[in-house]
């Protein structure tokens, strides 16, 4: 590549980050004002959260492209806190949330993200595309006598709906003719010239609130500096820290995917801690990784830094001195990009592989996403998700232990084990054995298993009794060196030929 071509590709990757983030922070403001009524506050704590979370995070997070601010995840759990104890409670609740992220960060606990199922991610992902896209519903409603929520009709109905399908189909096609401009931003331009020039009556940003405002004063949470503070504001915290890191790691790993390039899950737990801690100081109600605004990133060309930059200072540029013209944008225009959005995020491949795959990987898809859906809570959902295929693992395994029987010329039996020893497999272990009619030797071979954990060390202890009190002796060939390590206080009949035994690393040293 020539100089004059890199140049030429320098400022057209610059131009699509520019135009990246500027639809992404369109797009931030309406879902910002809508997690803040979730949450009880004013629609401006909402957004100075987004815009402080998203230049923090853009800045030093550990995945370029990837924007963060104020959730709904985050916004459900503070609801009853801020009912009960007020808005000063959840600032102080907002920065010991970031306190225990850096925490998490600084201890390096953000590489067990991979241990997150496939399946749970597939559940993960489709469950948050219907969220994203059930969410967009109350759009299509309008409060009636006592503010009970009526759906749309007649003429305002299907003028909504007209310029939703208009939205997404630029969005679709737009890409086919051109890519010098973001599809999304075009989308959103389009149909809010349409309506503005014709003046077409339908809900605007402005309807839902307004956002003008000025810059972010910081504020020390005036909750009082005690223990009692600090017993109510934990558990919330704790919850609003496994949430956000939750959805902000999985959010990472998604991009990831969709970029085939590597995020810094450590790193991206340090700067969300970072910027909750911050945002906290300055009347901000936390928030983390925003699936939907990162794919509308990624998609229109933000794969670096710049984007989420630009993104975080036009959404404060929007509170300053955009909120009039900000205000004049269709509601029916981000509805559709979100719509998009969702269909973006769907899994469509997750379908198709149902027949392919195990029921009980099938299964942990479907539930996490229900879980997702009914109780908008992620963290509880990827929990089940994980939880459960453990369990269908450790069963698996537990029913692959198997073991070779011989007897050699001296006399000797040999067992030689097939598959890990552990609790759901001790019972099948102990089966294996035949002790009454065995020889007076017996060689418990490990080479082809693994000892695990300390219930397959007990179910050694048990085995090699039982043939203490029949007077026999049992040797125990190829352990790890953890295992012998965990040996050496067993009783004085168990005979561990060590200079056989291989080196073995623990599981753990390789997720270092």
């Amino acid at each position: 590549m020539t100089f004059i071509e890199a140049m030429k590709s320098s400022h057209l990757n610059a131009k699509n980050e520019i135009l990246s983030g500027l639809t992404v922070a369109i797009a931030l403001v309406p879902e910002a004002v809508a997690f803040s009524l979730i949450a009880n506050v004013s629609p401006l704590v909402g957004l100075y959260s987004a815009f402080i979370i998203g230049l923090i995070t853009a800045l030093f997070g550990g995945r370029p492209g990837m924007i963060s601010g104020a959730t709904g995840a985050v916004a459900v759990v503070v609801v009853s806190l801020v009912a009960r104890h007020g808005v000063e409670y959840l600032f102080a609740a907002v920065v010991l949330m970031g306190l225990i992220q850096i925490s998490v960060g600084l201890f390096r606990l953000g590489k067990f993200i991979r241990l997150v199922p496939h399946p749970v991610m597939f559940g993960f992902v489709n469950g948050l595309a219907i969220v994203i896209f059930m969410s967009q519903l109350n759009q299509f409603k309008v409060a009636g006598p006592g503010n009970a929520l009526s759906w749309v009709t007649g003429t305002p109905l299907w003028i909504m709906l007209g310029f939703v399908l208009a939205t997404m189909a630029i969005i679709h096609f737009l890409p086919k003719f051109t890519k010098a401009v973001p599809a999304s931003l075009a989308a959103i331009v389009i149909v809010s010239a349409v309506i503005i020039y014709f003046g077409i009556p339908t809900r605007t940003v402005g309807d839902i609130a307004s956002i003008s405002g000025g810059l972010p004063q910081f504020h020390f949470p005036l909750a009082p500096l005690n223990f009692e503070t600090l017993r109510i504001i934990f558990p919330y915290s704790l919850i609003m820290a496994m949430v956000g890191l939750i959805e902000s790691l999985l959010t990472l790993a998604v991009v990831d995917e969709m970029t085939e390039t590597r995020g810094r899950g450590n790193r991206e737990c340090l700067a969300q801690g970072a910027a909750n801690v911050l945002t906290g100081f300055f009347g901000g109600m936390g928030g983390c990784a925003m699936i939907g605004q990162s794919i509308i990133n990624v998609s229109s060309g933000g794969r670096k830094r710049l984007s989420g930059i630009v993104a975080a200072v036009g959404l404060l540029l929007f509170i300053l001195v955009g909120a009039p013209l900000i205000e004049k944008i269709p509601m029916a225009a981000l509805v559709g990009l979100m719509f998009m959005v969702a269909i973006g995020t769907f899994e469509w491949a997750s379908l198709r592989i149902i027949r392919k795959v195990p029921a009980a990987d099938v299964f942990v898809m479907v539930l996490v996403a229900g879980v997702t859906v009914l109780f908008h809570n992620l963290a509880l959902a990827v929990l089940i998700g994980v939880v459960i295929s453990a369990l269908v693992f450790a069963w698996q395994n537990a029913t692959r232990i198997r073991a070779r029987k011989h007897i050699n010329i001296d006399g000797v039996k040999h067992y030689h084990i097939y598959g890990p020893l552990f609790f759901g497999s001790v019972a099948a272990f102990q089966e294996k054995f035949d002790v009454l009619n065995d020889p007076q030797e017996v060689i418990i071979d490990f080479e082809e298993s693994r000892v695990v954990d300390h219930s397959a060390i007990e179910a050694l202890n048990r085995t090699t009794e039982r043939y203490a009190k029949v007077g026999k002796k049992v040797h125990l060939r190829h352990l790890s060196e953890d295992c012998r390590k965990l040996l050496d206080n067993a009783s004085s009949i168990i005979d561990v030929n060590y200079w056989e035994d291989p080196k073995y690393k623990l599981v753990l040293d390789a997720l270092e």
